[in-house]
């Protein structure tokens, strides 16, 4: 569905150098911290910006090649994008009926009931929450087969999140279906994305399907004299404590059958990204 080769993008103090894809059928999370190059990857994949080099692919097709119709079958949600605010919801109807020969309007009434978004209110009356699930709604009211999603949870409450999360594993049914994600709620990557790439200051430092990162990846705590004798093998970063070391490894099991006096924690997307952005190489 997207597929980036040695993508670059140099700006004064920043340069992207990206490869990722995102398989036809997956929801692909792309995380990092703010300003490690997400916004710009996103970018670059839909064509606001143009790469200095690299090659991109979008629905089997390279970017440069892609028609208005092809672009009909993306569905997008940007963190700076949006409507004026003097449109109403239902003033959105006719605009996207003329902009998508797919649009199901009746889908979009019934998911603006469903999440409680009023179709006779100013945009700018909404809050940031209504805002951000509208985005997401008319992302989806066109049958995109691959949506790309930039923050789409932002300023959402639990509830909100877990509506819209519902509806995207519903979008995903068909099996044809594919995402690009971005979030900063690692709790939703964590239940809804097959896979990940960590991206900091315009690299991917890390590719890994997500069963596979929270199943076999862990945070082994240390003293100095346990990390000295113990086999750094499977240790990938590691972080100086007052009681020693914190250590990643992507082979938990390999540590507890052989090593059962190490204290191990399960891992998950936060203590992975600290780890792989503080952590020094073993």
């Amino acid at each position: 569905m997207i597929k980036l080769d040695q993508v670059k993008k140099k700006y004064a103090g920043f340069e992207l150098n990206c490869s990722m894809e995102v398989q036809e059928g997956s929801v692909t999370a792309l995380i990092g911290l703010n300003g490690a190059g997400k916004s710009t990857t996103f970018k670059s994949i839909l064509g606001l910006i143009f790469p200095d080099s690299g090659k991109i692919e979008l629905l089997g097709k390279p970017l440069k090649d892609f028609t208005e119709k092809d672009k009909e079958q993306i569905g997008v949600v940007l963190s700076d994008s949006g409507f004026s605010g003097y449109l109403k919801a239902e003033d959105l109807i006719p605009i996207l009926k003329q902009f998508y020969q797919g649009f199901e309007e009746s889908l979009f009434l019934e998911n603006c009931q469903k999440l409680e978004i009023p179709l006779d209110k100013k945009i700018r009356e909404f809050s940031t929450g209504m805002k951000a699930k509208l985005k997401v709604l008319i992302a989806m009211s066109h049958k995109a087969k691959l949506l790309i999603l930039d923050e789409p949870t932002a300023g959402l409450d639990v509830l909100a999140r877990e509506q819209i999360l519902d509806m995207l594993r519903d979008y995903m049914i068909p099996g044809d279906r594919s995402i690009l994600i971005s979030s900063h709620i690692s709790s939703d990557l964590e239940g809804f994305c097959d896979d990940l790439y960590l991206i900091h200051k315009g690299q991917m430092l890390l590719h890994e399907e997500t069963d596979v990162l929270l199943s076999e990846y862990g945070i082994l705590k240390v003293t100095e004299e346990q990390y000295q004798k113990m086999d750094h093998t499977y240790l990938l970063k590691k972080r100086q404590e007052s009681y020693g070391y914190s250590l990643l490894t992507n082979q938990k099991q390999f540590y507890q059958e052989n090593a059962p006096e190490l204290s191990i924690e399960k891992g998950n997307i936060d203590e992975l990204i600290s780890m792989m952005i503080r952590g020094e190489a073993v």
